[in-house]
This record gives structure tokens, C-alpha cells and sequence, in this order.
């Protein structure tokens, strides 16, 4: 890694132009710099909606779960209207991942059926409850509103769910302090007893998405609810992700028996090692174990917090021949897309010669034994500490994972680990950045920019430099949070790259570090650069070059470069939330970042003067001026406007424009019709027949020819 950023470093250096006179880097808040839950949102915009964010309809009865008429397929239809934002467009489809990873829900483009979700972009954050039954149902993500957790939040509502503290049983978990609310909104807090409101039998849930936070509808400073048990007064209203007892409850109610892309996890706590096996080809055996001399010292599962437990499989180096292997297979997975990600935390206590190797064994009728393809190469010096590595595979037929041990032909005093694998058919980060000793960060860093760190220059899919800030302990304006920016840098390809840079989302996610995948509870953010955004009150392109834009900024080895503004939040995460998961394990923190190009979700594409060089791509078509008939809905196929025709159980529109109307009626009368048109017409044949070879019989008796009749 250190090779690497070096390598960057100079690369960046070599392709700087001459240098501008030093500026102050520009950072702007993409929600203020304020930590607005949906409630506050919609309360700024004067919105008067049931419980801060559900539409309700005039016939809705007001149950915690709704009735089964009223829930959706397991795969929902959906539109993405124009006027949402794009970096919401991006958000809403990595959404969309989490439900995919962490239930059997699924999300599909609308193509004509009765009832779909169109979320759009309008005042405020808010959902209607259940399916509606109303074809076209709306969802709101408006200014704001663009954070993960607050999208899981709203599509909760879509798929049924109301809101955690009106459970029938919420005074035995929270105290509401009726006297703090605002005049006009108690209705708010109203509780439902249990014969109106299902729980599905999972306990009361403090972490949950869908629980109002401490100061929801407050009339001054002081909180609106107190949990009873004091450590979740800053636990509840966390809009990070799905909590434990969320996905039980949605997978209860929808009869989830797995997740979609989830594919297996493995932290090697049983002795059966999730059902992987040693292979018989090799020389040397993976063993189980909870610490080595050498180390590691314990497990990355439990860190050494549980006595007694701990387990990761380790191969030993210090014996044994150069060349020595020991081979790990997992057990046959079968996968349903075409792209896998593996995750996994190494451990490298032998010798810098030593390697990993990970494989696929791929199976196919042509090899039904399977046959082996290398996918990466993991090497690198010893160090003391566990490190997280992702892997990319692209399989489409059933397989087996295999990790190989290669002994070196250096001197080992230890060997290679690995734990905490997870396997899922997403996509993998871009690039991961290790932060250790962040404890000790946390307690000696000052608010403000003395707190600052930097991550390594990175490169996006399209070849733009990037970097991140981080404010460990907070801006001075807002302390005690975690604050990120994103920042594009000079770099080696920007002479070649369209300026300003158009509709780059950058994700950056802390990494809840849980054995389980599933059970993370990551907080993540994500910045779109939109071309035409300008720098405050002057005339430049906030997301233009940044040797342009930026000032100049130096490198730990005192290479310099120029760093452009960055946008982000000094709101990420509050130390409390911090500490209230395995963000920090090994006293490291990881923060992931992918940066990728999103202009496909665009229905029309703003005009931008280029400054260099631009891309000639086709230019989306628009659906402004709306081509469907009959209530057709106009989307973006492929950047051509294609029309989603209406239909219901007896009657369809069809044709490019939805111009033509079918029905079962009409489809009966015309097979009735058919029908009878094809009787009559054997009938004509059959008696025509009848009559020439009755005809023709007679005349040949008539000349007392001999008939025969021939088959």
C-alpha cells in the first residue's frame, strides 16, 4: 500500500501544471452542517402529514401492520420521476442493494404493471403505508432527504410499517414527556393497543430505522422521549440502517425465508468451519485455532472480548518446504448475477515471500469436476494486525471460493489467518482506507482544522483523482461528529477528462465491522458532482479542474499538488453513534469509497461550455413533453423515451404510444370469432370434397372402370 501511494504521489507530481498562488480550500455542507432527522425536514417545510412523514388516505385504517391485501409482490414495481436529484437517484438505487443483501425483497423498472411506487422529488421526505391498491403510489425524497437510512426509512412505510414507538407496548420502553411537545402535535405519539397493532412477536426495538428520535416535535431544548433504559437516549432515531429486529420484521411479514444476494458468511466460531473443506491435493492443512505465538493474538470476530471463543483458520509457514500449500475450499455456492464480492481480513504473520492465493472453482457440464481460475494474488510484509481485503469475482455457474497458502523460502515465524468472510453478489468498494491507533486520534485531536486528516489520492472508474477529509473530532462550528468531505485533486489523466466534471457519485461509508454482513449497520453519504454547480457567489464551477479551482496542497512526502473545494458534512456521525458499533475493532477504523459515474440515470443532460477535450456521448432523450396516450408514464430506456402502458386484470393499453386498447372481452369475442370462422371454413372443404369424389365415383361406374382405393 505504501508502494502504491508513493507510486500515486509521484505520478500526480509529474503531471502537475505550474503551480497558482496558494487559495483557501472552499468546503460547503451538503445538508448545512445540521444532523436533520425526516421529522425536522418536513417541519421546516410547514408539512402537516400523520406522524411527521405518512400520507394517509381517507379510507386507511390505522394498524402497526397492515392487512395482506394491502402488502407488495416481492418484487416492487418502481419509477424514478425526472425531478428527483441525482444524487437521490443514486442513493435510491444502493437502497435498493440493502434490501436485496438483507431480505427477499426486490425492486424491478415499472413496465405496466397495476400498482408501482413513482418516487419523486417533493416537499419533504414521506411515504403512503402498505400497497395502496391505487396503481401509481407516490414516495417523497426531496431536499434533504437523500441519506440511505432515511430511504430504507420511507420504503418501510411503502412496504407496511409504521412507526416503532406507537407499539402497543412503548411505555414499558419509553417515557413520552407530553408537556415538551410541540401545541397541535400529541396525535403524533398516540399508542395502539394489541388488537389493532402487530409487533410479529419481536421485542421493542430501540435501534430501529423507523423510532423517532429524543427531540421529535419538541417545543424547546429538552427531549420529547426518554428511553427507560438510559444508554438508548442517543441510540434511538438512528437513520444509518436496518436494525436487527427491522429485517425480522420484514422478513416475517413478507415469508423471507433468505436474502437475494446474500450469499454465506463465515466467522469459524463452529467446528464444522461453515462447511468448507481441506483439499487432498495439497501438503499442509488450514488449521482452527485462537491465537498463534506469532500472532495473531485472538480472532478479529470477538477481538479477545469473549473468553472461550475466538476462532480463525490459520497455515503455518514456519515448517516445511518453499512451495509448501495448503488449500481452504468453501462449499458449492450457486449464484444468480453475474458479479460477486468477496470480503475477508488476512492476517500476515510469516514471511513477505509468503502468499495467498484466491481461486474459483467454476463447475460446468463440459467439467463437471470444476477447474480452477485465479482471481487475485494477495501479498505483502508481515504485519501485526488484522486487515480487511475485498476481492471481485464474476461467476456465473456454481462454484467453490478456494484460498491457497504458498510457503515462501524465507524464514517464517509465524504463518497466514483469515476471518470474517463474507460472500454477497454486490458490487465491491473502490478503494478501502485503513485508519489505526483511531482511539488515540479520537482523544488527542482537536476540533477544527488542526483535527484534520487525509486519505490516500484515489483514482474513480473514469480516471479523476480524488481524496477525503476527515475532521476526526468535528469542525469548530460543529464538534464532536465526524466530518467528511470530498475533494477531486489534481491527477494524471486530467488533461484527457471532461471539465467541470459531470455526475460523479462518491460514496463514503464507515464500515460497521460485524462478522455478519448482514448485521452491519454501516452509516454511509454520498456527493454527486453536478457540472453546473458553482463556487459560491463567483463565476468558476465548483466541480471544475482543481488546479483551476483548488490551492496547493503537500503530500506527506512533500509532493505537492492542488486540492479543488469539497462538499460533504460536518454531520456524519456523532461520537455516541460512534461508539455504539463495531466502527472501531483493533482500534481501526475502515472507511470505504467508490466513485462512480451515474450520468446514465439522467433523463436530460445540462449543456456545459468544455474547457478541454469532452466526451461525445449520445445525449439522453427527454420526456418532458410526455409522448404516452391514455395515462402512459414516459421513462428513460437506453436513453430513448419509452412508454409504460396501464393495465389492469381485464384491460390493457398497447402500441408505442399506449394507443390501442385491449381487453379479455375483446380477446374472447375475437377466439370465439376465429373458431367459427375456422369451422366454417373445413366445413366448406369437407363438403366440397364429398361432393367431387362422389362425382368422380360415379362417372368411373358409369365407364365400368375398376375403383381401388389407395391409403
Amino acid at each position: 500500500a505504501s508502494c502504491i501511494s508513493l507510486c500515486a504521489f509521484l505520478i500526480i507530481s509529474f503531471f502537475l501544471p505550474p503551480l497558482q498562488p496558494a487559495l483557501e480550500t472552499t468546503e460547503i455542507d451538503v445538508d448545512g452542517g445540521i444532523d436533520q432527522d425526516i421529522f425536522d425536514i418536513n417541519e421546516a417545510l410547514g408539512l402537516d402529514l400523520f406522524e411527521g412523514d405518512i400520507k394517509l388516505d381517507g379510507m386507511q385504517e390505522r394498524n402497526s401492520i397492515i392487512g395482506d391485501n394491502y402488502r407488495w409482490p416481492h418484487i416492487i414495481p418502481y419509477v424514478l420521476d425526472d425531478s428527483l436529484e441525482m444524487n437521490a437517484k443514486g442513493v435510491i438505487l444502493k437502497a435498493f442493494e440493502r434490501y436485496r443483501l438483507k431480505t427477499c425483497i426486490d425492486f424491478k423498472p415499472w413496465e405496466g404493471e397495476k400498482n408501482y411506487i413513482s418516487v419523486f422529488k417533493g416537499s419533504g421526505c414521506w411515504s403512503s403505508v402498505g400497497n395502496r391498491q391505487e396503481g401509481l403510489q407516490q414516495l417523497s425524497i426531496g431536499d434533504n432527504c437523500d441519506r440511505i437510512g432515511t430511504i430504507q426509512h420511507e420504503f418501510l412505510h411503502a412496504l407496511g410499517f409504521w412507526h416503532e414507538q406507537s407499539r402497543s407496548d412503548r411505555d414499558d420502553y419509553v417515557s413520552i414527556i407530553w408537556d415538551r411537545i410541540q401545541s397541535g402535535k400529541d396525535h403524533n405519539f398516540n399508542k395502539y393497543d394489541d388488537k389493532t397493532s402487530d409487533s410479529l412477536n419481536v421485542p421493542y426495538d430501540y435501534t430501529s430505522v423507523m423510532h423517532y428520535s429524543q427531540n421529535a416535535f419538541k417545543n424547546g431544548t429538552e427531549p420529547t422521549i426518554v428511553t427507560n433504559i438510559p444508554d438508548f437516549m442517543d441510540v434511538i432515531g438512528q437513520r444509518m440502517d436496518f436494525s436487527d429486529y427491522d429485517l425480522q420484521k420484514l422478513n416475517r411479514l413478507y415469508n423471507c425465508s433468505s436474502s437475494l444476494s446474500f450469499m454465506d458468511t463465515c466467522s469459524f466460531e463452529l467446528e464444522n468451519i461453515c462447511g468448507m473443506i481441506q483439499s487432498s491435493d495439497d501438503n499442509s492443512d488450514w488449521q482452527r485455532l485462537s491465537q498463534v505465538p506469532a500472532g495473531p493474538n485472538t480472532d478479529h470476530t470477538n477481538t479477545g472480548e469473549c473468553e472461550g471463543s475466538g476462532y480463525f483458520m490459520h497455515f503455518n509457514t514456519t515448517a516445511g518446504a518453499e512451495g509448501s500449500t495448503a488449500v481452504l475450499e468453501s462449499r458449492i455456492l450457486y449464484p444468480k448475477r453475474d458479479f460477486q464480492c468477496l470480503q475477508f481480513y488476512f492476517y500476515n504473520g510469516g514471511h513477505e515471500s509468503d502468499r495467498l492465493y484466491v481461486w474459483v472453482r467454476e463447475y460446468t457440464s463440459a467439467h463437471p469436476n470444476g477447474t480452477l481460475r485465479l482471481i487475485e494474488e494477495i501479498k505483502g510484509s508481515p504485519a501485526s494486525y488484522w486487515q480487511l481485503h475485498h476481492v471481485s469475482l464474476n461467476v456465473t455457474t456454481k462454484f467453490r471460493v478456494v484460498f491457497q497458502g504458498v510457503r515462501g523460502n524465507g524464514l517464517s515465524n509465524g504463518g497466514l489467518s483469515i476471518d470474517d468472510i463474507n460472500l454477497s453478489e454486490t458490487q465491491c468498494p473502490h478503494h478501502v482506507w485503513h485508519i489505526r491507533n483511531f482511539t488515540h486520534l479520537l482523544n488527542t485531536s482537536p476540533a477544527g482544522t488542526a483535527g484534520i486528516i487525509h486519505s490516500p489520492p484515489f483514482y474513480s472508474s473514469k480516471g479523476y483523482a480524488f481524496q477525503v477529509r476527515l475532521y476526526v473530532n468535528g469542525t469548530t462550528d460543529n464538534p464532536f461528529n465526524l466530518a467528511v468531505y470530498l475533494h477531486l485533486i489534481s491527477g494524471a489523466n486530467d488533461d484527457q477528462l471532461q471539465w467541470p466534471c459531470a455526475w460523479q457519485q462518491g460514496t463514503i461509508t464507515l464500515l460497521d465491522q460485524h462478522p455478519d454482513i448482514r448485521q452491519r449497520m454501516s452509516n454511509q453519504r454520498s456527493i454527486t458532482t453536478d457540472p453546473l454547480k458553482l463556487s459560491g457567489t463567483s463565476s468558476n464551477y465548483f466541480w471544475d479542474r482543481p488546479d483551476k479551482v483548488g490551492s496547493i496542497a503537500t503530500f506527506p512526502n512533500g509532493t505537492t499538488f492542488m486540492r479543488g473545494p469539497g462538499s460533504g458534512t460536518s454531520a456524519f456521525l456523532t461520537h455516541q453513534r460512534l461508539r455504539s458499533r463495531d466502527f472501531i475493532k483493533e482500534d481501526s477504523v475502515y472507511i470505504l469509497l467508490t466513485m462512480e459515474d451515474i450520468s446514465h440515470l439522467l433523463s436530460t443532460q445540462p449543456s456545459v461550455s468544455p474547457t478541454v477535450v469532452m466526451n461525445t456521448s449520445k445525449v439522453p432523450a427527454s420526456c418532458s413533453d410526455n409522448p404516452c396516450e391514455n395515462d402512459g408514464v414516459c421513462i428513460i430506456v437506453d436513453r430513448e423515451p419509452v412508454c409504460r402502458c396501464p393495465a389492469s386484470d381485464n384491460w390493457w393499453y398497447m402500441g408505442e404510444r399506449c394507443e390501442r386498447k385491449g381487453s379479455t372481452e375483446e380477446n374472447t369475442i375475437i377466439a370465439v370469432s376465429s373458431a367459427v370462422a375456422v369451422f366454417v371454413v373445413m366445413l366448406i372443404v369437407t363438403i366440397t370434397t364429398t361432393v367431387c369424389l362422389k362425382k368422380k365415383y360415379s362417372q368411373r361406374k358409369g365407364s365400368g372402370e375398376s375403383l381401388t382405393l389407395e391409403e
